[in-house]
């Protein structure tokens, strides 16, 4: 036993067993004030002076009557809240759609808002939601850059509250691109010279889009995927079956597209935009089929699709830019090719609907 250990009396012989006495239960002498707590003594200094205990012969145990008591007022009460309770994890939120905007961004608002995507204030307020837009955010309406900014602010939204907001990269994102990058430089078309501004224009640019469009729209743009598989649907923008041209595989196709926007080739890009600006591909006669082709290749039961407004794939006469006021009567997505297609450009831009859809549909 090493003199001065603490479980030794000071003064006492060699340690010896013994039953726990009082002294061994000692009160702190603050605990006897009336006033302030005193301070803890440090070594050195001489304690004060603290009552004597009872003594009580070596061999008692003290019983509970003998030990000190401390009132309640003595002491600080502390209420411990319980700890949180983790929920458990839940599922995926529920599924939905955009269809092409083109611009028109009021129209968008009132439509998520109707859908209870986002508040009053333009806010993502669908928790765990998920949302896909099908591509085609500029060109022929007011405030494609608006559309875009919209877009990009809601994916982080989406993603803070455990959601997501994604988009799919549409024939009118590689128009916008190519008519940046490449301007006038003469493109070989396929039935002659070509520039991607002539075209831009031709098919509704709109100048207040490429004055305000900036380098983070172009790099979000260029990063977009081509297409993609979720709950057993196929999303695409163009009802077109040329994404069979760039791989056999989503990932696959996907690479490549941003492959070749990143080698930059004016070419290059623009037969990359002639393929998705394709359509009807599965409408008429073999329609289902051609469906079939990129479903047993990528995956799902059904594919999704903008791109073609729904009054051309029902024969409607309509126009793209808004010549004809009546507009066509569009109430929801069109189901079509033995049921395997589902088309969701509402036409908003001759004046029919900007369309966002829960899915799956029960049709």
């Amino acid at each position: 036993m090493v003199e001065g250990s603490m479980t030794q009396g000071a003064g006492q012989g060699p340690e010896v067993e013994r039953t726990a006495t009082l002294r061994d239960f000692r009160v702190p002498a603050y605990v006897h004030e009336t006033g302030p707590y005193a301070h803890s003594t440090h070594p050195g200094e001489a304690p004060g002076p603290v009552a004597e205990p009872v003594a009580y012969p070596q061999e008692y145990t003290p019983t509970e009557r003998d030990l000190p008591v401390i009132n309640r007022g003595d002491t600080l009460q502390v209420t411990v809240d319980p700890a949180p309770v983790t929920p458990p994890a839940a599922g995926p939120g529920p599924l939905f759609v955009v269809g092409d905007v083109h611009g028109y961004l009021d129209e968008l608002v009132t439509a998520l808002q109707e859908k209870g995507l986002i508040d009053a204030a333009g806010r993502w307020c669908a928790g765990t939601s998920r949302l896909w837009f099908l591509g085609d955010f500029t060109d022929r309406g007011p405030d494609g850059i608006g559309v875009i900014d919209l877009v990009m602010r809601l994916s982080a939204e989406a993603a803070a509250a455990g959601g997501y907001c994604k988009a799919l990269m549409g024939n009118h994102e590689l128009l916008l691109l190519g008519a940046k990058r490449f301007g006038d430089t003469p493109v070989n078309s396929g039935a002659g010279t070509a520039t991607f501004q002539a075209a831009w224009l031709l098919n509704g640019g709109q100048k207040t889009d490429m004055d305000r469009l900036q380098d983070h729209h172009l790099q979000w743009m260029a990063r977009l995927d081509a297409l993609t598989e979720t709950d057993g649907h196929l999303l695409v923008h163009s009802d077109t079956t040329a994404y069979l041209d760039y791989g056999d595989s989503i990932e696959a196709v996907n690479d490549n597209v941003r492959e070749t926007l990143t080698r930059n080739d004016a070419d290059e890009v623009w037969d990359l935009f002639r393929k998705f600006t394709k359509r009807f591909s599965f409408r008429d006669e073999g329609g289902a089929d051609a469906v079939r082709s990129l479903l047993d290749t990528y995956g799902g039961t059904r594919i999704v699709h903008g791109h073609s407004p729904i009054p051309y794939l029902l024969g409607e006469v309509g126009s793209e830019d808004g010549e004809d006021s009546t507009g066509p009567l569009v109430e929801g997505p069109h189901v079509y090719a033995d049921g395997l297609a589902i088309a969701m450009d509402g036409g908003v831009t001759m004046a029919g609907k900007l369309l966002v859809q829960q899915l799956p549909l029960n049709i």
